[in-house]
């Protein structure tokens, strides 16, 4: 979900709960500032197209629900009079038109003349990546193409509200990286957790949110005298002011792999992986379940061994909850 940089976006206390009695969002507020790009995840039945389509005007919120565009509420303004462009998870292309026909569709019907869409049209296709392709019919592309096409017919007429339904998909990592000011985590028709990408990765609010962005080591561990006690050893917490029983996380790039001679933490190495830019390691013993661990592709290391672990102390994250 992102904006051209026209209108701010809030929505108050949206629910949507639908005629057989299914709620599909319980009540979301929060604000999506002018010129910000947010990222809305969670597992599939979240919530997460719902409250794009309430954001849209397809969809209205239960009693009480209101959504507001540069603070104007917009709740029962319809979607084709609040400048919304939307990218749908099935894209919705014309198959009956050309690629520059398909991104030129809205500019035509609002009426802008052909040496306005040609331009904008050109702009576009540039953009995306998809040049060349103007002239080719929507069952000549691949997926990627599709997409870019429909991401390019949905911003042509400069939105003020750009939203995207499982846009990133098939395109490739590059244009993907373009992409993210601040994340959305939803589960259960709820929002997890709000904040960058860095705090949603480095400082997950819980366990689901830890494990749902990127790979997650959560273990059990006795917290207490500047110290997370693990079963291979200890790693050295000066800051912690919990003290028991607690549920860690630890990020597998965060744990370094060093002489066990030395180590506070040791195990023993299960597995080694090979995959191109580190080796993924499975190392045994130093917790209560095996640890996953991103290490350099030069380290010589090989099953069997008995390894130290090395973390530094900002790399640990105290979950709420027990860990089964």
């Amino acid at each position: 979900m992102s904006q051209s940089g026209d209108a701010a976006v809030r929505l108050d206390s949206c629910a949507k709960t639908f005629a057989d009695g299914t709620r599909a969002l319980d009540p979301v507020t929060f604000d999506i500032a002018r010129g910000e790009t947010v990222v809305v995840l969670g597992p599939s039945g979240c919530g997460k197209t719902t409250m794009l389509r309430i954001i849209a005007g397809l969809e209205t919120p239960d009693s009480g629900g209101r959504v507001l565009f540069n603070g104007e509420d917009v709740t029962e303004v319809p979607i084709e009079r609040r400048n919304v462009g939307m990218v749908f998870q099935s894209y919705a292309l014309f198959p009956n038109m050309s690629v520059a026909e398909n991104i030129g569709y809205g500019l035509k019907i609002r009426g802008v003349a052909r040496d306005g869409r040609a331009a904008r049209i050109a702009e576009l296709v540039e953009l995306t990546g998809i040049k060349g392709l103007e002239n080719r019919r929507i069952d000549q592309l691949s997926g990627g193409q599709r997409q870019r096409v429909a991401l390019a017919r949905a911003v042509a007429v400069r939105p003020s509200v750009l939203l995207l339904d499982e846009p990133l998909t098939a395109l490739d990592a590059a244009l993907r990286d373009r992409l993210g000011d601040r994340i959305v985590v939803m589960r259960n028709g709820a929002i997890a957790q709000v904040g960058s990408p860095r705090t949603i990765y480095f400082a997950p609010a819980s366990r689901f949110v830890a494990e749902f962005i990127g790979a997650a080591n959560i273990v059990r561990a006795t917290a207490g005298n500047g110290h997370l006690t693990l079963a291979g050893g200890r790693v050295r917490l000066p800051d912690i002011a919990a003290a028991g029983p607690v549920t860690a996380m630890l990020r597998p790039e965060a744990i370094t792999v060093v002489a066990p001679e030395t180590a506070d933490l040791c195990g023993c190495v299960e597995a080694v992986s090979f995959v191109g830019d580190r080796l993924r390691l499975t190392v045994t013993g130093a917790a209560d379940r095996p640890l996953v661990i991103d290490a350099a592709n030069t380290l010589a290391v090989e099953a069997g061994q008995r390894v130290g672990l090395a973390i530094e102390p900002q790399a640990v994250r105290l979950l709420p909850g027990e860990c089964p």
